[in-house]
C-alpha cells in the first residue's frame, strides 16, 4: 500500500464532531449560556448526559473518564448533574418551544451506574430538561460486566430504544491484547440480557487491528456478532493514542510477524495494511450478510426501522451536553469543560465538577465562524454513506461546496474517494472513499483547528 502525498495514511483521526476538544481553548470573555443560546432554534435539540466512570480503562481508551468511584462519588456527581441541567434549562429560557428530539446517555460507561442511579440519571434528563424518553430516540452504551438485568430493565422501561455494548471481541485472547480483561461467556451472558428486555436496536461494537488478530479470527468474531443478529455493529479500526495504556506499555506489535526491529514507518505501514484488509473483510462479510454501510464504521441490517431522531441534523442542530466531559454546541459556539486522559488529571477534573454551583457560564470552546461552519457542515455530510445534498449546501450557505472547497474535492477526484455517478446532485464517496474516511476527515480541518490540535499538550 502507497503512503505518498497522493496515497496518505489511512488512519489519521477519527472524525466524531468538528473542531475536536483539542482544539478548544479557555474562553477569554466567559459568556453566559442565556446569551449564546438567546437567537439559537430549540424546536430539535440532541441531549448528552456523560458518566465518566468505568471498571476498568481499555488499552486503547483515551475518552474522559476514571476507574471507580469512591466515597459517594457518583452521588456526588448525580447532585452536579442535576444542577448544572436546572442552569441549562433556565439559560434556554421559555420564549420558544424547547424540544428534545433524540437523547443519548455515554461515557465512560453509564451503565457504571446502579439501576437507582440509572431511574435518577433519567429522571434528570426528563424532570429537569423535558426530554420525554419514551417519545424519543434514546441511546445509551454499556459494557457486559455491566450490563446486569436489573439496570437494562430500568433502561429499558424509561425508554431506551438503542443499546450499544463494547465487545471489541469475542476472542478472549484479543481481549486481554487490547488490555478489556472480559470472557466470552460474559459476553454472550450480556448479549441474552439485552435481547431479553425487548430493547428495540442493540449494536456490537467490534475492533480490528488487535495484536494477533488474523483474518481467520476477525472472521470468528464478526460471525459471533451476527449470531445475536444485531440491528447494528460497528466495527473500530484500532489506534493507540498517547497516555492510553497501550501507549505505555510501547511500541505495538502491529500484528502476527511482525518483526519487532523492523523501522517505525515500516512497521506503521504493516498496521495500516493489516487493518484496511480487515476492515474490507469485515464489510464485504456484513454486506454479504444483509447488512448496509452508513459510514465507515456503522452497519445497519436491512429492513431495521430507523429508530433515529428524523427532524435533528447535527449539521444544523443545536445540542445539550451535561457532565464533565460532554459538549454542548449552538451555531456559534462549541464549549465544554476541560479535557484529560491521564488519570490523575482526570480525577481532578471530575472532584472540580462535582463542588461546582454556578453552570450558567461557558468557560472552555472554539467559536464557530461562517467558514468553520462550512467546513463542519461538509465533512459531517461527506463522511456518511449517502453523503451530502449539494442543495441543502446551497440553500444554507448560499454558495456552492466546489467552489468553497476546490482545491480539496479536487484531490479526493485525484485519490478516488468520490463517486462521480452521484454529480451533479451530491457529493458521496467511493467505497475507497469511506475506507479511508479517517484520512479525509483531517484533510478538511481549518488551519486553525489544525494548529491548535498541534498545540494541544496531552495531560
Amino acid at each position: 500500500m502507497s503512503t505518498s502525498p497522493l496515497h496518505p495514511r489511512p488512519y489519521q483521526s477519527y472524525v466524531y464532531a468538528y473542531p475536536h476538544k483539542t482544539a478548544y481553548r479557555e474562553l477569554s470573555h466567559r459568556p453566559t449560556l442565556r446569551e449564546e443560546w438567546a437567537a439559537e432554534p430549540t424546536d430539535a435539540l440532541s441531549l448528552y448526559l456523560h458518566i465518566p466512570f468505568c471498571e476498568v480503562r481499555c488499552g486503547f481508551c483515551n475518552l474522559f473518564t476514571r476507574i471507580g468511584a469512591p466515597d459517594e462519588l457518583t452521588t456526588r456527581y448525580l447532585d452536579a448533574l442535576d444542577r448544572q441541567a436546572t442552569a441549562v434549562r433556565d439559560a434556554l429560557g421559555d420564549s420558544a418551544p424547547i424540544r428534545f428530539a433524540a437523547a443519548a446517555f455515554g461515557g465512560g460507561t453509564p451503565t457504571f451506574l446502579t439501576a437507582a442511579e440509572l431511574d435518577r440519571l433519567c429522571d434528570i434528563a426528563e424532570k429537569r430538561m423535558g426530554a420525554e424518553l419514551t417519545s424519543i430516540p434514546l441511546s445509551v452504551e454499556a459494557s457486559p460486566s455491566t450490563a446486569t438485568a436489573d439496570r437494562l430493565a430500568v433502561l429499558a422501561n424509561r425508554g431506551t430504544t438503542r443499546l450499544s455494548l463494547g465487545v471489541q471481541s469475542f476472542a478472549d485472547d484479543e481481549a486481554r491484547a487490547a488490555v478489556r480483561p472480559q470472557r466470552r461467556s460474559d459476553v454472550e451472558a450480556a448479549l441474552g440480557r439485552v435481547r431479553d428486555v425487548g430493547i428495540p436496536v442493540l449494536n456490537i461494537d467490534l475492533i480490528y487491528g488487535i495484536d494477533g488478530q488474523t483474518p481467520k479470527s476477525w472472521r470468528h468474531s464478526l460471525d459471533a456478532a451476527l449470531a445475536w443478529e444485531p440491528e447494528e455493529l460497528y466495527l473500530y479500526p484500532l489506534y493507540v493514542r498517547p497516555l492510553t495504556g497501550l501507549d505505555r506499555r510501547g511500541p505495538h506489535r502491529l500484528g502476527a510477524g511482525t518483526p519487532e526491529a523492523t523501522t517505525s514507518p515500516a512497521r506503521d505501514a504493516h498496521w495500516d495494511t493489516q487493518r484496511l484488509e480487515l476492515y474490507r473483510l469485515g464489510r464485504d462479510h456484513l454486506l454479504a450478510q444483509g447488512y448496509e454501510q452508513v459510514s465507515m464504521r456503522m452497519f445497519r441490517r436491512l429492513g431495521t426501522p430507523v429508530h433515529g431522531a428524523e427532524d435533528y441534523a447535527c449539521q444544523t442542530d443545536g445540542m445539550i451536553g451535561l457532565g464533565c466531559g460532554a459538549r454542548s454546541y449552538t451555531s456559534r459556539l462549541h464549549y465544554s469543560f476541560d479535557y484529560a486522559v491521564r488519570p490523575g488529571e482526570v480525577r481532578a477534573i471530575i472532584d472540580e465538577y462535582v463542588q461546582t454551583e454556578d453552570f450558567d457560564r461557558a468557560a472552555i470552546g472554539y467559536r464557530v465562524d461562517e467558514v468553520e461552519a462550512r467546513r463542519r457542515h461538509l465533512l459531517q455530510s461527506l463522511l456518511q454513506a449517502q453523503g451530502m445534498e449539494l442543495a441543502d449546501y446551497r440553500e444554507r450557505f448560499g454558495c456552492d461546496p466546489v467552489d468553497d472547497f476546490s482545491a480539496e474535492l479536487d484531490r479526493f477526484t485525484a485519490l478516488g474517494w468520490l463517486d462521480g455517478s452521484a454529480a451533479p446532485a451530491r457529493l458521496k464517496l467511493s467505497a475507497e472513499g469511506l475506507a479511508y474516511s479517517d484520512a479525509l476527515g483531517p484533510e478538511l480541518f481549518s488551519p486553525t483547528v489544525r494548529t491548535r490540535m498541534a498545540e494541544y499538550e496531552s495531560k
